[in-house]
């Protein structure tokens, strides 16, 4: 159910990303980029709170 879900702040480029202020988003704040990659260390019951970090 987690794996659909396309955050930056779950991104495996996350660290080094130069479009993260400039990709589109959509309602339910996932990113639409063409370099999006998850990050398989982050498990997903963790996604929420690295989404709730990453913001905020």
């Amino acid at each position: 159910m987690g794996t659909d879900k396309k955050y930056c702040a779950i991104c495996a480029w996350r660290g080094t990303c130069q479009k993260r202020f400039s990709v589109s988003t959509d309602a339910s704040g996932n990113v639409h980029c063409p370099d999006y990659t998850r990050d398989l260390a982050i498990k997903d019951q963790d996604v929420e709170a690295a989404k709730k970090k990453f913001d905020g």
